[in-house]
């Protein structure tokens, strides 16, 4: 398998000094996609951002899982009232301009 575009999870976590049972966890309660090959397991680039994030989260401020799980959940819903604010935004100004 390719393995372009992926990061091992040895090496994240290796990086960032964390053990790879948080990937792990991340992975099943569904914060994170990994993909598994028989080399190892890996982490999409697209994934990396929120990751590290969460990684933050934990090593830095000692936030478990279900504390990552909701700050997760909170700013993701924060994320879709933003979108949705610039969307009505500009439906507003097609309606000040006439």
């Amino acid at each position: 398998m390719a393995t372009k575009g992926l990061i091992a999870a040895k090496e994240f976590c290796t990086y960032h000094h964390i053990e790879y049972t948080f990937i792990d966890s991340l992975s099943e309660a569904g914060l994170i996609e990994v993909r598994a090959t028989n080399e190892g397991t890996y982490i999409p680039e697209t994934e990396l951002q929120k990751l590290e994030r969460m990684a933050r989260l934990h090593t830095e401020l000692e936030i478990n899982l279900a504390g990552i799980e909701a700050i997760t959940h909170l700013l993701q819903r924060v994320e879709r009232i933003q979108e949705e604010m610039r969307n009505l935004r500009n439906r507003l100004r097609r309606y000040e301009e006439d």
